[in-house]
């Protein structure tokens, strides 16, 4: 076991891919001289050269491209964007050409790109660098969208993202990379399904990134209350891992979900209109979630806490679930 942040997780994956294949480059703004806008790629530059640690201009369309044409040709980019804010600027080289080519040429093309972003609030950066759209992302079909909320899954995803044969998109909690803990390094991650973090037999807590320390921590509240909630971190967002979710709520017939998305059109609508529509009968007691309010999130530390999901918020909705 080692000691390490998810920084430093998700710079050793970067590294050890670059040290293992040659295709694999790193390309972004900031990403080279400056070490990263959250210090991932600090001293990358040094180890590989400015050949695969590549400064991008700021221009998120024109990168992006860029990554998913070198793809195309047989490379391994990994593409970093420095908020998924800004990532809505290549929206459209994500959505009509990383998703599609694949099946425009009739599976005669495909597009090996990760893409990494920081997403969610909670530093006060203001609204333009602060929110959470993994949820719009997991709307679009022909790519995979991974949310890493642990130390060990933002190491050991990107292996097999990069050996995905099509676009991966990685959301990286930014709360989460001063974040440490005992990992078996190197790491190894499973991209196809949920992870059960914790088991309980109450209540189901389902949620993923950075709101799964935080629902954990309300798990630990609600058994002090003598309520065992079992945790379910999603970690795929597409494809969902669904068998997952229903056996959790088969176990437990009562369910909250934890998202940091806007509750309209969110990721935590898709999972409750799918437990509805394929484990109705597994429950005792209506659904619920706790979103972000429904407003930019806010610069002020004191609005911000209030507009983000927090643990006293899902402590209570679980003990509105259970009639307490």
């Amino acid at each position: 076991m080692t000691v390490m942040s998810y920084r430093d997780a998700v710079r050793g994956a970067i590294r050890e891919a670059m040290q293992s294949d040659p295709r694999v480059f790193l390309m972004g703004e900031d990403v080279g001289h400056y070490g990263g806008c959250y210090a991932v790629s600090k001293g990358l530059l040094e180890e590989f050269g400015p050949e695969r640690i590549r400064d991008t201009p700021l221009s998120e369309s024109g990168f992006t491209g860029a990554g998913i044409g070198a793809a195309m040709g047989g490379l391994r980019p990994i593409v970093e964007i420095m908020t998924c804010n800004f990532s809505l600027l290549a929206l459209d080289q994500i959505m009509n050409n990383a998703a599609t080519i694949r099946h425009m040429s009739g599976g005669q093309f495909n597009v090996p790109v990760v893409i990494r972003m920081a997403t969610g609030g909670g530093r006060q950066l203001g609204a333009q660098h602060s929110h959470s759209l993994e949820g719009w992302y997991a709307h679009i079909p022909g790519i995979r969208v991974l949310a890493p909320g642990t130390v060990a899954d933002a190491g050991g995803m990107l292996a097999p993202a990069l050996d995905d044969p099509d676009p991966v998109l990685i959301f990286e909690n930014a709360l989460l990379y001063n974040d440490t803990a005992d990992v078996d390094w190197p790491a190894s991650v499973d991209i196809d399904h949920a992870a059960v973090r914790r088991e309980g037999t109450d209540i189901s807590l389902i949620t993923y990134g950075g709101s799964l320390g935080k629902t954990l921590a309300a798990a630990d509240q609600l058994a002090a209350e003598g309520i065992s909630a079992e945790v379910l971190d999603l970690r795929v967002l597409r494809p969902l891992d669904e068998d997952a979710i229903l056996a959790t709520v088969a176990r437990t017939r009562r369910c909250v979900i934890v998202d940091e998305g806007w509750q309209s059109g969110s990721i935590s609508a898709e999972i409750m209109a799918r437990i509805i529509e394929k484990g109705f009968w597994y429950l005792d007691a209506p659904l619920a979630r706790v979103c972000s309010k429904e407003v930019p999130i806010p610069y002020a530390h004191h609005l911000e806490e209030a507009a983000l999901p927090s643990i006293t918020g899902i402590v209570e909705a679980c003990r509105a679930v259970l009639g307490r």
